[in-house]
């Protein structure tokens, strides 16, 4: 092994992608080197842009020849740090891989290069009379190989599942710079381990994905939109059981009313209606008869007579579900200002809420000066716990006194044998807690399975798992 001069270096990938598709620039370094966190400064050697599978592999073998870090770019929508490039690392982006191919209609699948934006596929879906229900309010710039490498979820978990749900096949670049297909787009393939599993959350440490098979789905239809105002958080699960036991919903998701009043101050969202509650539930469905519209005012009738709610309002047009949309999606842009410290943490859906009174009980004690943030995907179990920060304390001093209590946090995870990241990933920001919802025999293998696939570490090191 010989170490490469800058110079030498850029020489090597321009003769892989092109010298137009390498770049250096600050610009460049900055933008390509981070994600949504804001905790470590992104530190990048270079960015480069492949188009073809091949050129990654080039790019895998020439990072093994000279021990290179690699870190893979896709829309850099991640809250956790895993496309991060703090330590010099060359930036692998996928902006380029971006093409949707063979779409089949019998199978109702579509080839998506890695870099295809996620809103893409859905408007490629809809052109085809079909629908991909993984959805969530970054979709309009992440791409299908992250949320591949994230196992992304998002606000449709409720019925049609993660995105491992809805891959059926894989082309992958190994750490070893091997080129592998994964499962051949088979419903059906009892041969032994599934390795696609292993890529799908993965976060790019055992290799790249460069193309996946997605499936399809049917439409949904008059899809409708329910905000009902509770008053109490076990009331929540008490409306959810509700609804559950006699419709099937699209989605279910809450929001703390701090949360709501973040948004409603923007002035371009009205607010659901003039009672205020200390919680609110969003409820989706298909409304596709009459009769599943009246099925819904009695259930909500149902929970008006039992004091779980308040008051509430249903969509009445595509442009109210919309808005009332908006009181939920809108959440995580609106407090992006105050530099917030997420927890994206889970639990199974019958223990939410005496886990979440556990969490808010301990962070309301060690932040008072802070201002807490609920929101989430209830339904599935995932609540996503956010603590702004005030405008006077230094960026540094307000994480470290968050990653403080985050011990405490996680402890209470572990008690509920929960999850110490639901949907984000791992990345930098949660290894540290991967103890917590893993034992050290998992671990162990954890471990084991990233040498077999990338033995000289160089696909996004120090992320989820060391070597």
């Amino acid at each position: 092994m010989t170490a490469l001069t800058q110079e030498a270096l850029i020489e090597r990938l321009s003769a892989i992608v092109g010298a137009d598709k390498v770049r250096t620039d600050a610009d460049s370094l900055e933008t390509f080197g981070k994600d949504w966190t804001k905790i470590y400064e992104p530190k990048p050697t270079a960015i480069v842009f492949p188009k073809t599978t091949e050129q990654v592999r080039d790019i895998v073998l020439l990072a093994n020849e000279h021990r290179l870090a690699l870190v893979p770019s896709g829309g850099r929508t991640g809250l956790s740090a895993g496309a991060v490039a703090a330590d010099g690392e060359i930036v692998v982006a996928f902006d380029y891989m971006n093409q949707i191919t063979d779409f089949n209609a019998v199978d109702r699948t579509v080839k998506c290069g890695a870099g295809v934006v996620t809103e893409q596929l859905h408007n490629y879906a809809e052109e085809q009379g079909l629908f991909y229900p993984v959805d969530f309010a970054s979709s309009g710039s992440s791409q299908i190989g992250g949320n591949i490498s994230t196992n992304a979820g998002g606000i449709k978990v409720i019925r049609w599942g993660m995105t491992r749900d809805w891959v059926a096949g894989l082309t992958v670049v190994t750490g070893q710079g091997d080129i592998l297909e994964l499962n051949k787009d088979l419903v059906k393939n009892n041969t032994g381990y599934d390795m696609r599993q292993l890529f799908i959350g993965g976060e790019g440490t055992l290799g790249f994905i460069t193309e996946a098979t997605m499936r399809l789905t049917r439409q949904p239809r008059n899809l409708t939109v329910l905000v009902l105002g509770v008053p109490e958080l076990d009331d929540v699960m008490k409306v959810l059981n509700q609804f559950q036991s006699q419709m099937d919903l699209t989605a279910f998701e809450f929001f703390s009313d701090k949360a709501m009043q973040k948004v409603l101050a923007r002035g371009d969202v009205p607010a659901p209606f003039e009672t205020s509650t200390d919680f609110y539930a969003l409820i989706e469905f298909e409304a596709v008869t009459e009769a599943d519209m009246d099925l819904a005012m009695t259930v909500f009738e149902q929970c008006l007579e039992q004091g779980w709610v308040m008051d509430g309002v249903i969509s009445q047009s595509e442009t109210q579900a919309a808005n009332l949309w908006r009181l939920r999606e809108d959440i995580s842009e609106t407090i992006s200002h105050w530099t917030p410290y997420k927890n994206d943490i889970s639990v199974v859906v019958s223990r939410v809420p005496p886990f979440l009174r556990d969490i808010d009980e301990i962070v309301t004690r060690e932040y008072p000066d802070f201002e807490i943030i609920w929101f989430g995907h209830i339904g599935d179990g995932n609540l996503h716990l956010n603590i702004l920060k005030p405008d006077d304390l230094p960026k540094d001093e307000f994480f470290a006194r968050c990653a403080n209590v985050s011990k405490w946090v996680f402890e209470i995870v572990e008690k509920y044998a929960g999850s110490v990241s639901a949907e984000h990933g791992v990345g930098r920001t949660k290894k540290p807690y991967l103890e917590y919802t893993r034992s050290k025999e998992e671990l162990a293998y954890m471990r084991a399975v990233k040498a077999v696939f990338d033995p000289n570490n160089v696909m996004n090191p120090g992320k989820l798992v060391d070597l």
